[in-house]
């Protein structure tokens, strides 16, 4: 709710309300120092230094030529610092909070122009101070000499250790990643905004791949296409490979050969989303290479699909239990394959137990988003895959966790018709729900998934994802066809 006029808003004791602040105008700095008041919170610590190295510069093997750089997200958690060769301290009893930037190097200066000063870290970035790489050492063992027997020196992992020669110096290498995982997993207002804007430009890049549909010839043009909207729109990193698997490919959850003609074949599933300022989106939507379905089969699949993911969306709330919206899925899908032949004989709860429904749905319902696709978290959402698929071993139910105010989750059911997957199936005892006949009139589709970014609120959700789905994607297809 936007008001214009406070005077006009009433509101009663009994309203329940989500209340979110939203900042028009410039961004303020990225909030690093609140970060690391969270992680030290989350440690329970109230004094010890904590130690973070960020990514550093690094070639390929026999090579002069650097790697791509992608900067370390719990690195970038506690500074914004999208720069290579940082360093960063935070010393919890003083609530100090240095980074760490290189030393001036006149041969990078000429070459790739200057490396980042003292002067322009302090304005960009929300830290306490700034300071040159060669302080680093003699900073650490001065603070070693005064305060190390109070708390310890905190690393997320024991090959980044600082190099302190001193015998006395401790370490502590177990609790910071807990630590940082827990502070991760909500997000604040600035972090749902990069997520907001990744997502943003995302759903333009899927809307002009629906425009132009009907005159591509391959999935790499598809890819191409992506990519040229995102970079053209400032996101010039994907959050993960792209994915534009045509008909059977479409199967394949993780296919990224993106190579093979679209000629002949019925759906696309474009699984993309663009990254914003280390942020991620995960987008998925899979449609027509058409202006309608090309058969009832693939219409069929998408609507069971559809049910899935609105169903598990509409619930969405704080105190909701992320491992029973997986359920219901299952359960949606058992009762739209049963309504196709697909599944046969056997009740509901009969066929979830026997792991049939994982032949179809083989993978989660979603996942945290943040820094990282598959973002962090203190405990997993909702379970673990073992064997080949044919069963899924849940937390209990007493343990699994709920979703919080300030998650961003992915919904994201799919149902698959892989060749592979039917084959092994067949060697099964769950063998005995699935008609494989039927089953395999669907292969040609491939698969169907579609998926959304959600944020939790007290009261419910907020849809961060803007790609058009369903009614409005096919519209888009009929506008723009030839």
């Amino acid at each position: 709710m936007r008001v214009s006029d406070p005077s006009k808003l009433d509101i009663h004791p009994s309203d329940s309300c989500d209340i979110r602040l939203t900042v028009t105008g410039s961004r303020e700095k990225y909030p690093a120092k609140q970060h690391a008041r969270r992680v030290a919170a989350k440690l329970g610590a109230s004094k010890g230094l904590i130690y973070l190295v960020g990514k550093p510069t690094i070639n390929w093997g026999d090579s002069d030529q650097p790697r791509p750089f992608r900067q370390r997200r719990y690195f970038y958690y506690f500074t914004g610092a999208d720069e290579a060769d940082c360093y960063v301290t935070y010393d919890i009893q003083k609530d100090l909070l240095t980074l760490y930037v290189p030393d001036f190097d006149l041969r990078h200066a000429i070459w790739m122009g200057p490396t980042l000063t003292i002067e322009e870290a302090q304005k960009r970035y929300d830290v306490d101070q700034v300071r040159y790489y060669a302080s680093l050492q003699s900073d650490l063992e001065s603070w070693v000499d005064k305060y190390n027997e109070d708390g310890p020196i905190y690393v997320l992992h024991s090959t980044q250790k600082p190099d302190i020669p001193s015998q006395k110096a401790r370490l502590d290498e177990t609790g910071l990643l807990p630590a940082m995982d827990a502070a991760r997993e909500i997000k604040d207002e600035y972090e749902i905004g990069m997520i907001r804007q990744a997502n943003k430009i995302s759903g333009l890049a899927h809307r002009r791949i629906l425009e132009n549909i009907q005159r591509l010839s391959n999935e790499a043009e598809i890819e191409g296409l992506f990519l040229d909207t995102c970079v053209s729109h400032g996101a010039k990193s994907q959050a993960y490979e792209i994915i534009a698997g045509s008909g059977p490919n479409a199967a394949v959850l993780h296919y990224i050969k993106n190579n093979e003609p679209l000629k002949g074949r019925q759906l696309v599933c474009l699984d993309a989303g663009a990254e914003w300022n280390c942020y991620a989106s995960d987008v998925t939507r899979t449609f027509p290479l058409g202006p309608d379905w090309p058969s009832g089969h693939a219409k069929e699949v998408y609507q069971i699909v559809e049910q899935m993911q609105e169903a598990c969306i509409s619930r969405v709330k704080q105190g909701v239990r992320f491992r029973d919206l997986q359920e219901l899925a299952h359960v949606i899908a058992i009762q739209g394959l049963q309504r196709l032949g697909v599944l046969e004989e056997g009740g509901v709860e009969e066929i979830r137990h026997s792991g049939a429904s994982a032949i179809f749905f083989p993978h989660g319902l979603g996942h945290h988003v943040g820094l990282e696709v598959h973002d962090v978290s203190e405990k997993p959402i909702t379970a673990s895959d073992r064997g080949h698929g044919a069963r899924r071993e849940f937390v209990p139910t007493i343990s699994a966790p709920q979703l919080q105010d300030g998650m961003v989750i992915t919904i994201e059911p799919g149902l698959y018709f892989s060749k592979l997957a039917l084959k092994n199936a067949r060697q099964l005892p769950l063998a005995k729900y699935i008609n494989f006949h039927k089953a395999e009139q669907y292969i040609p589709i491939g698969g169907v998934r579609i998926e959304d970014d959600i944020l939790v609120t007290h009261v419910g959700y907020e849809n961060l994802t803007t790609a058009p789905k369903g009614e409005e994607m096919l519209e888009i297809i009929r506008s723009r066809g030839n």
